[in-house]
């Protein structure tokens, strides 16, 4: 998708759609909206008197302009409450419109920012906001099918967001601009998370990640089983014993052009990238064992963040690591009671083969600790019992450091990837422990999503360290105004605005 930026007034737009923005509550129409409306001859007052335009966050109204605007359509989006309005209602708000464009087959619209004026926002975050919106409501899976289906329409190829004050514009271009690379890279994760598995095996997607970081300049190392071997990945080679496939470990690395590295703040990224987890010898149950596709959406997210900060160049050494695998049951698979031991000498008593995650991120986990890193943030669709605990739209997030905490904190209320902390509570370490090694991997069912980070922190020694559990949130079953099925990619922007938080130090 081309997205432009202009200074311009939406009325005097000729696209084949405009989009202006309504709060729910408003009784008479300001700004962009009130200029549309008085060349509509009160049109919009109408819809809004008749009820027929509420301006409900996600809720879109059309109407034709018969002749007397340049654009045939207008598309109102609601912005929800004033009150409520917060960066992530602009980009919800955008995405409904971009959605709603792509349904009735437009591919060339323009719309205003929104949020920038009644909305209170910076008009370069509302422009960003407009532009990672316009992106996630207009994807589209590129379905392996043989032909098209009935309901499918061209995608949107081209958006103009226009600015009417020139004094902003260009904070506007600058908003786009970011807000482009953070939306194209969320929608790359998603196609990754979206392939079935036989299509994306740990071999593929480590093909894919490289072809990607070549592309934008990030250092790419491959890892097979033979250089696992060698660094003592005992843990993450013993989820990876039960497939045909070869495990994959795959080191990404950001050093901005014309910055001493020494200079600057070194965070890792870990992402667990499960390519398609049958559970191992513990196999799940049959129903709905076609989503595990999705186990290796923590990876997706991570190579996302690691593009995002190459195409901006952002002024911190980023590290991505991304173990994947697959977790399958077969004769040379690990068994219930086996014992492991991981990189950094731990040993590791096994029982459930379908806690499998937990055992690649403990090796990935203590090989960050050579970068010496500022920070180390893990990222994977660990635990079932999450969603349990905090339902399907927030996320874990399990970190005693207070820094680090908050930076996560204030980069999920931007991106609009909500996090809720969970307590990494000590007395339960006890259930860890172990008659035949140096621990258990778990603990049993309850405080299950505590005792999997308390698991992980076994192996995050010397750094400040997050743990996020997105098992809950990095698939969505059923559509919304602004959302599809599928993958989400929960965590691909939040973790590359931690990584903007980080590069503001230099910026």
């Amino acid at each position: 998708m081309q997205l432009n930026v202009k200074q311009g007034y939406i009325q005097e737009e000729a696209a084949d759609l405009i989009v202006v923005n309504l709060f729910e509550g408003v009784k008479t129409p300001g700004g962009a909206l009130k200029a549309v409306d008085d060349a509509l001859g009160g049109a919009i007052t109408q819809l809004i008197a008749d009820g027929d335009a509420k301006g409900k966050l996600g809720e879109t109204t059309l109407l034709y302009t018969y002749g007397r605007l340049p654009a045939p359509r207008v598309l109102i989006t609601g912005l929800g409450k004033a009150e409520d309005f917060k960066v992530h209602h602009a980009r919800q708000a955008a995405a409904a419109a971009a959605k709603r464009a792509r349904q009735l087959g437009v591919t060339r619209f323009s719309t205003i920012v929104h949020g920038a004026g009644r909305g209170g926002l910076a008009p370069q975050d509302a422009a960003q906001a407009v532009a990672e919106g316009t992106l996630l409501g207009a994807y589209r899976y590129a379905r392996r099918q043989r032909e098209a289906k009935e309901q499918d329409t061209p995608p949107v190829a081209e958006v103009t967001v226009l600015e009417a004050n020139p004094a902003q514009l260009e904070a506007v271009r600058r908003g786009v601009a970011v807000g482009q690379v953070l939306g194209e890279t969320a929608n790359w994760a998603r196609d990754l998370i979206n392939e079935p598995a036989n299509y994306l095996t740990p071999r593929e997607l480590a093909r894919r990640i490289a072809a990607q970081a070549a592309e934008v300049g990030l250092e790419c190392q491959v890892m097979g089983e033979e250089e696992l071997a060698a660094l003592g990945a005992g843990s993450f080679l013993a989820i990876a014993r039960g497939s045909e496939e070869e495990a994959q470990f795959i080191v990404l690395e950001h050093k901005p052009q014309g910055v001493d590295l020494a200079d600057l703040p070194t965070v890792v990224l870990v992402g667990k990238a499960i390519t398609f987890d049958t559970g191992g010898i513990s196999l799940k149950p049959a129903e709905d064992m076609w989503k595990m596709k999705d186990d290796m959406g923590g990876g997706a997210a991570v190579a996302a963040a690691l593009t995002a900060a190459a195409r901006l160049n952002l002024p911190v050494h980023a590290v991505g690591l991304i173990a994947a695998t697959e977790n399958m049951p077969s004769g040379r698979a690990l068994k219930p009671g086996d014992v492991v031991t991981a990189m950094n000498g731990k040993t590791v008593e096994i029982i459930s083969t379908d806690a499998e995650g937990r055992q690649v991120l403990a090796d990935a986990l203590c090989y960050a600790a050579r970068y010496k890193p500022t920070a180390v943030v893990d990222i994977a669709t660990l635990t079932g019992t999450i969603g349990l605990a905090l339902g399907r739209q927030l996320a874990g997030l399990f970190c005693d450091h207070e820094d680090l905490r908050s930076r996560l904190m204030q980069a999920s209320e931007f991106s609009g990837e909500p996090l809720w902390p969970m307590p990494l509570y000590k007395p339960y370490r006890k259930l860890l422990e172990s008659d035949v090694a140096d621990l258990k991997h778990t603990g049993g069912r309850y405080g299950g999503s505590i005792l999997a980070a308390l698991f992980l922190q076994e192996f995050a020694e010397g750094y400040p360290w997050a743990h996020l559990d997105i098992a809950s949130t990095i698939w969505q079953d059923e559509a919304t105004s602004f959302t599809v099925r599928g993958g989400t990619a929960f965590g691909a922007r939040l973790l590359a605005e931690l990584l903007r938080s980080y590069a503001a130090r230099k910026e």
